[in-house]
């Protein structure tokens, strides 16, 4: 009869962002387990408040099945002697197995014919196996930072104070820690903290919620969110959403109240970022805005207490709040009585890091690489680049952004603003810091767009050029967002840009700041920024083979590399690319490094050389004129008919002829028609 199993890991308070994970962990350790020991079992549970994370598995199987193994040892001829005698290796293979020889067998296998043993291991009981695997279970629950508590030889997200594993209702006796397993859980620690009494899962959310804990994490997801959107409409406006703080939110309280509460009308002039800021990354409160999505003087808390005086706590957050807004306030009026430039010479005292010197000279640097992207690629914005990137760093220095560093870029823009800078370079400023994350927003304007990847540019070619190489497991100046960053903004905006000539351009301005040779960076760094393009690629469902062929090929232009692995991908999904591929990838083949001399048609000893070579000379300008065109689709598509010609000349023609002239001629026509693809993608790399 199968029973349900239920676990239950009493803590100290968890880090809200421990929990998600640990709960999958959980599921996903716990799975392995139950399969490896062959108990079958139903659906899989997970449960997570501050101080608890639970596990539920329903129909768990009350015994292993019985296993039947058989373990192949030496071949007959090695084990038996040629009078049939067991010899020493049989004899070892038997007593290896634990078994008396006279239960060895010979076995047929498609090698031959080897000796084996039969083995039947008989199913444990389930309750027999649970004391082994829970604690097991618990030890291996992976988390960021662990610690070890009192004197004891184990380590948690944070100390365990009481166990609950159960199953079919009755206790899994084990030990973890300096605690024993038990069916007693708690309750809230401040509304209801009395020890409960837990028979299984239902009982368990049961018991709970008349403890004040709401232990179900998606539950109490959705209750936060349906208060949180009633008590913003309570006064005429709508919640910011935030899903994000709403994921942190839920994982901090067990028993959640909204509440609302507001401040004074004269903070709303500060920054919506900075007001947003304040009150999320400090308070976890959600801001309220009206229907055209400005803010309201009114904030959202929960609570995780029921709250007997609502009125009471709702003051205790508004004193907090207004002492926070009080000193934003400040920050605001004396950052604005010193003019942003005027605080760029203060950055020659900043070290940026100690081997690539200040900040004034990083900004002296990227201001020339952006400035002359400008030059070449928008003519119109080349003033504005230059100010804005003279100007974008100079809010580090501003009281605000040294009290609230995540608002960096934001205060630039604000107080470019103010004064009365061009509002271009005012939006440049801060879109320079542009993409923030993964999947992030991206410059609106060339003008940001382009100190961003100087900007960028720089930190990486600096970072390499003195040997801070991201490892593994470690990126600590985020080389790697850099450089996705890059390419996502020339991507974005459709900039022909040269990799090698803008990390070359980079590295000639660190010239002197270099501890590594500058061929070695040259090439580190731009293999650096390939591969982060082949895993962007590849991780927008396009071929591997197909990237690697294009990358392989040229990788110069990130727009240009994009719009031949489409062209390929295109070509495939039309079913003619595979014909083609194995064509050229047998010409390719044959030619190696290729032969550059002229056709000589004199040569020629028959017709499929001619058929070739005249083909090959219709295609052939259509195709350069399409590829310098950046119509990769027309130039394959133009190509494609080649193919045919390819075939009949391999049938046809014996392309390592005794001759050398004739050899070298035969390879010479092969070469020029290899070339058509030069600039396409190495078709080598594209599996067969």
């Amino acid at each position: 009869m199968a029973k349900e199993l239920f676990l239950e890991i009493g803590t100290e308070e968890l880090p809200a962002g421990f929990q998600p994970k640990a709960t999958a962990d959980m599921e996903r350790l716990l799975r392995k387990e139950l399969e490896n020991a062959r108990i079958a079992f139903g659906t899989i549970k997970t449960y997570s408040t501050p101080r608890r994370l639970a596990i539920a598995v329903s129909d768990l199987d009350e015994q292993q099945p019985d296993l039947k193994t058989e373990a192949i040892g030496p071949a007959k001829a090695v084990a038996f002697d040629v009078d049939g005698n067991l010899t020493k290796a049989g004899a070892g293979f038997a007593r290896g197995q634990g078994v008396d020889v006279s239960a060895l067998k010979i076995v047929t296998t498609e090698k031959g014919e080897y000796v084996a043993v039969e083995k039947e291991e008989i199913g444990r009981p389930t309750h027999d196996l649970l004391p082994e695997i829970l604690p097991r279970l618990i030890d291996a629950i992976p988390f960021r930072k662990s610690m070890r508590w009192m004197d004891l030889d184990v380590r948690f997200a944070r100390p365990v104070h009481w166990l609950v594993a159960l199953y079919g209702g009755e206790v899994v006796p084990f030990g973890y820690a300096n605690l024993q397993s038990g069916n007693l859980s708690r309750g809230h620690r401040f509304m209801m903290p009395e020890a409960m009494i837990i028979s299984d899962a239902a009982d368990y959310e049961a018991k709970c919620a008349s403890h004040y804990v709401m232990a179900d994490p998606v539950k109490r997801k959705a209750l936060i969110e349906k208060g949180i959107l009633e008590i913003a409409r309570s006064v005429g406006g709508r919640l910011n959403v935030d899903a994000a703080l709403l994921e942190e939110v839920t994982c901090l309280v067990e028993d959640p109240t909204p509440l609302i509460g507001s401040f004074e009308q004269e903070y709303l002039q500060l920054p919506n970022e900075l007001l947003v800021a304040t009150m999320r990354t400090n308070q976890r409160y959600f801001t309220v805005q009206d229907e055209q999505g400005a803010l309201l003087p009114h904030f959202v808390t929960v609570s995780n207490t029921r709250v007997i005086e609502p009125a009471v706590v709702v003051r205790g957050n508004e004193r907090v709040l207004r002492a926070r807004l009080s000193d934003a306030m400040f920050f605001w009026k004396e950052d604005q009585k010193i003019r942003l430039e005027t605080r760029l010479e203060a950055l020659k005292n900043v070290v940026y890091q100690a081997k690539l010197g200040t900040s004034y000279e990083k900004v002296m640097r990227f201001q020339k690489i952006a400035t002359g992207l400008a030059a070449k690629l928008d003519p119109a914005v080349k003033l504005q680049t230059e100010r804005a990137a003279l100007l974008c760093k100079c809010d580090l220095e501003t009281g605000m952004v040294y009290e609230f560093p995540e608002l960096q870029g934001v205060m630039g823009r604000e107080y470019a603003s103010i004064e009365g800078e061009d509002a271009r370079v005012a939006v440049a400023i801060f879109e320079h810091y542009l993409p923030i994350e993964a999947g992030g927003e991206l410059p609106t304007d060339n003008i940001g767009a382009f100190v961003s990847i100087a900007d960028k540019i720089d930190t990486i070619c600096g970072c390499f050029g003195v040997g801070l190489i991201p490892t593994g497991s470690a990126d600590p100046y985020a080389l790697r967002r850099s450089a996705i960053g890059i390419l996502n903004i020339i991507l974005d905006r459709g900039l022909r840009i040269s990799i090698p000539e803008l990390v070359d351009n980079s590295l000639n301005l660190l010239r002197e700041k270099l501890t590594r040779p500058y061929t070695d960076v040259q090439s580190e760094v731009i293999e650096f920024i390939r591969l982060r393009f082949f895993n962007m690629l590849t991780g927008q469902n396009l071929s591997h083979d197909l990237v690697d062929a294009v990358l392989s090929a040229s990788f110069s232009d990130p727009n240009d590399a994009m719009a031949r692995v489409k062209a390929l991908s295109q070509l495939k999904a039309q079913g003619e690319f595979e014909p083609l591929a194995a064509a050229f990838k047998r010409l390719t083949n044959i030619i190696k490094g290729g032969v550059d001399l002229p056709v000589d048609k004199g040569l020629f000893e028959g017709p499929y050389e001619d058929s070739l070579y005249t083909a090959f000379q219709q295609v052939g300008s259509k195709v350069e004129k399409f590829t310098a065109q950046g119509d990769y689709v027309a130039a394959l598509q133009t190509i494609t008919p080649l193919r045919d010609y390819v075939d009949a000349f391999f049938d046809g023609v014996m392309v390592m002829a005794e001759d050398e002239k004739v050899r070298n001629n035969r390879l010479a026509l092969l070469s020029a028609i290899a070339g058509l693809f030069k600039g396409i993608a190495d078709f080598t790399k594209i599996a067969d």
